[in-house]
C-alpha cells in the first residue's frame, strides 16, 4: 500500500512538471524593450544644436536598439510646448525629450508650468555639456577680459551684452559675471543668436556670452574677439583661452548641458536599456566632431547622477534667477 501510494505521488509530481513545460512553451516570452520605434522630442526648431546632438544620437541608437529611433521638433514657449507633451506621454519608454539649460531654470523664470519638473519625469541620461565664449567686438580696445571689466566699472551700464532670449544660458551667463564681477552691464535680449550677432557685427552691442558654433567662424576670421570661456577648464577647442575664472573673476563657471528624460512612471528595465545606449554612443565616438566645432563634453554617467546634476543647477539658477529678479515675458 505504501508503494502504491508512492508511486501516486511520483506519478503526479511528473504530471505537474509535464503542465508546467507545456505550460510555459505556450506562452509567450515576453520581448525585450524596445519593441518598436522610439520618439526623442526636440522643444526647438529643426537646425540648432540641440536637434543636431539629437539627431547624432538617434542614429547611433537606431542601430544599437534595433528599432528606428525618430526625432520630432516641437518648438515653442522657450521648451514648454516640446516638454509638456512629453510629459503627458503614456510612460513606456517610447517617448523621451531632449532637455537642456532650459529645463532647470524654467521653474524658477515662470510662475505656472504645465508639469512638475522634477515629478513628470524619469531621468534617463546626461549626455553632453557645454561651455558659452565672452567674445566682443574687435573694434573696442578690449584685448582681455580683465580690459572689460575695468571699463564696465569705470562706466557702469555703458556695456550692453545680448542674448537669445530671457532666461537662456548667454542671458543667464551675463547676469552671474554681473553679480560675481561686480560690474554694471545692460542686457539685450534677442529671438534667437543669428540677430544678437548681427548686431554684435555691427556694433549695436558690445559683449555676449554666446555658444562656440555661433561664433567660431567670426572668431576665426577676425570679426569677433574671444575674450574667455565661461567653463570651468579650459576648453581643448581654445586652449589659449583662459576661463573666467582665470582671467579675474574667481570661482565663476556657467555651462549648458543636454540631457533625455523620459516620462515618470517609465520602467528601470527601460530606463536602464536607454542609458546603456546613451552610454554606448559616447564610448563609440559618435560625439568627436561635436566636440571640437560645438564646444561640447561628453562623458557617461546613470540615471541618479543625471538627476542629481540637475537639481543642482536648478537651485543654483534658482538663486540668481531670484536676486536678479528675472521673469519670463
Amino acid at each position: 500500500m505504501r508503494a502504491f501510494k508512492f508511486r501516486l505521488a511520483t506519478l503526479a509530481i511528473a504530471i505537474a512538471s509535464i503542465a508546467l513545460t507545456v505550460l510555459s512553451a505556450s506562452t509567450p516570452a515576453r520581448a525585450e524593450f524596445p519593441e518598436r520605434s522610439v520618439k526623442i522630442v526636440v522643444p526647438f526648431a529643426p537646425g540648432g544644436g540641440t536637434d543636431l546632438i539629437a539627431r547624432v544620437l538617434a542614429e547611433f541608437m537606431s542601430k544599437d536598439l534595433g528599432q528606428p529611433v525618430i526625432v520630432e521638433n516641437k518648438p515653442g514657449a522657450g521648451t514648454i510646448v516640446g516638454t509638456a507633451a512629453a510629459a503627458s506621454s503614456a510612460p513606456d519608454g517610447y517617448t523621451l525629450v531632449m532637455a537642456t539649460f532650459a529645463h532647470a531654470v524654467n521653474p524658477s523664470i515662470n510662475a505656472k508650468l504645465p508639469y512638475d519638473t522634477f515629478k513628470a519625469f524619469a531621468p534617463v541620461a546626461l549626455v553632453a555639456r557645454s561651455f558659452n565664449i565672452v567674445v566682443v567686438n574687435p573694434k573696442l580696445p578690449f584685448k582681455s577680459l580683465a580690459d572689460l571689466i575695468a571699463y564696465a566699472k569705470a562706466n557702469p551700464g555703458k556695456l550692453n551684452y545680448g542674448s537669445f532670449g530671457i532666461g537662456t544660458s548667454a542671458h543667464l551667463a551675463g547676469e552671474l559675471f554681473k553679480t560675481m564681477a561686480h560690474v554694471d552691464l545692460t542686457h539685450v535680449p534677442y529671438k534667437g543668436s543669428a540677430p544678437a550677432i548681427t548686431d554684435l557685427l555691427g556694433g549695436q552691442i558690445q559683449m555676449m556670452f554666446t555658444t562656440v558654433a555661433s561664433v567660431a567662424s567670426y572668431i576665426e576670421g577676425g570679426q569677433l574677439r574671444a575674450l574667455a570661456v565661461t567653463s570651468a577648464q579650459r576648453s581643448a577647442a581654445f586652449p589659449d583661452l583662459p576661463t573666467i575664472s582665470e582671467a579675474g573673476v574667481p570661482g565663476y563657471a556657467a555651462e549648458s548641458w543636454y540631457g533625455l528624460y523620459a516620462p515618470a512612471g517609465t520602467s528601470e528595465g527601460a530606463v536602464t536599456r536607454l542609458n546603456a545606449s546613451v552610454a554606448r554612443a559616447i564610448a563609440a565616438g559618435t560625439f568627436k566632431k561635436l566636440e571640437t566645432n560645438e564646444g561640447l563634453s561628453f562623458a557617461a554617467g546613470t540615471p541618479a547622477d543625471f538627476d542629481r546634476y540637475v537639481r543642482g543647477e536648478a537651485a543654483r539658477w534658482h538663486e540668481l534667477v531670484t536676486a536678479a529678479h528675472i521673469q519670463a515675458q
